[in-house]
């Protein structure tokens, strides 16, 4: 079963738009702090604000699709994502622009989860791994491009126009989403609250989540360290924004080499192989980060490989996990990308900490990050599982 080219754009959209709505008005920090006439902890409050709004969100709509339908749920997200970006754009006041960064958030979880169920629920699992292989290379360009398109943006028609876009966009996809053939909602025998348990049984499930979630952590450990790390060397602003360039490209490769490897080797083996280039790559950063470095290139170069693996890796952990729980997948993709965000704060806050030495801070991050990536893969793998089980008290008691 193939997907069609209009099709394949939509979800690619939708995958996007939390990111375009996180990245677009970051250029545009100077001249909304003029126009609130407040300062820069406010403004970059809002970005705050919206990352605990993601946070929350993704699981309250994975349920409700799963209840209640992915088309009309998604209709609504995208409703609230519209109607909050168009007030942002006629915000005057900061706890407006608080508030609505919040709702705005909450709207866009709605895309950000149900694109992976509608993948997962319309396609069988071969091409649901190609979709995901050839979608989220694709994300990787929002963060750099969504900057830039603010600065055009606001430079040539001032800040609100940023959030203007953002509601034609949300505009747009709503329609979109109307035209879609709605799935049947299947009769569920089962609870949210036995959902959710039943996710947290799942080896499977949690142990690719874990591998997603780990992986996600490493990558912001070193976005939340490389900027300081960079400074404190002596690069400019400028040189700081560019070293971002190389990783983005990195991650579209991996991901465009993992969809061809899994198709031509299958999941399982490129897995394996994936983990041990991140574990080199992180080892060689960890390494690189107890020395005083005088070039960036000892810690950039092997992320680089980090970012290559986890644009192959994404895909096939995704779909490995969102696969094994296809009675509800958009509560899994919730509960997934909640688990994955808090897991990403944990480490990008963990650097943040421990700024004044954050070269170091930022190895450390990396490798304990490599550590969980492999307990997910060990409690996601049966054969390696069962030579971690815990005591079995009963089991003992008989055998004494």
């Amino acid at each position: 079963m193939t997907v069609s080219k209009p099709q394949l754009f939509y979800l690619a959209l939708l995958s996007m738009l939390g990111f375009i709505a996180t990245d677009m008005y970051l250029p545009a920090f100077k001249i909304m702090e003029q126009d609130f006439a407040t300062g820069p902890e406010q403004i970059a409050l809002s970005l705050t604000v919206f990352l605990v709004g993601m946070a929350l969100g993704q699981l309250l709509w994975g349920i409700f699709s799963d209840k209640y339908g992915q088309r009309k749920t998604l209709a609504i997200g995208l409703v609230i994502f519209a109607a909050s970006s168009l007030g942002l754009a006629f915000s005057t006041q900061v706890w407006q622009l608080l508030s609505l960064r919040f709702v705005q958030a909450i709207g866009v979880c709605a895309p950000a989860v149900i694109w992976q169920a509608m993948v997962i629920k319309r396609y069988p699992s071969s091409t649901s791994q190609q979709i995901f292989a050839t979608i989220m290379p694709l994300v990787a360009l929002s963060p750099a491009l969504a900057p830039q398109l603010g600065v055009v943006l606001a430079e040539q028609f001032g800040w609100q126009s940023i959030f203007v876009s953002l509601t034609l966009i949300g505009i747009a996809l709503t329609l979109a989403t109307l035209h879609q053939a709605e799935m049947p909602v299947e009769e569920k025998n089962t609870s949210v609250i036995g959902d959710i348990k039943a996710l947290f049984q799942s080896k499977t499930y949690l142990g690719n989540v874990a591998m997603f979630a780990m992986s996600s952590a490493a990558f912001f450990a070193y976005l939340t360290g490389m900027p300081e790390i960079m400074a404190n060397m002596g690069y400019s602003a400028k040189d700081i924004g560019l070293s971002f360039i190389p990783q983005t490209v990195a991650f579209m490769l991996g991901g465009y080499a993992g969809k061809v490897a899994v198709r031509k080797f299958g999941d399982e083996k490129v897995l394996k192989q994936l983990l041990a280039l991140f574990t080199i790559a992180a080892l060689l950063i960890f390494v690189a980060s107890q020395w005083q470095l005088t070039t960036i290139w000892p810690i950039l170069a092997p992320f680089c490989l980090i970012a290559v693996v986890n644009g192959a890796l994404y895909p096939i952990v995704v779909n490995r996990a969102l696969s094994s729980a296809k009675q509800s997948p958009a509560t899994a993709a919730g509960l997934q990308n909640s688990l994955q965000i808090s897991a990403s704060s944990l480490s990008s806050g963990l650097v943040a900490i421990l700024a004044s030495q954050a070269q170091l801070a930022t190895g450390i991050a990396i490798l304990i990050c490599t550590l969980g990536l492999w307990c997910g893969y060990i409690i996601s793998n049966r054969k390696l599982a069962v030579h971690f089980r815990f005591p079995d008290n009963a089991r003992v008691v008989k055998e004494d």
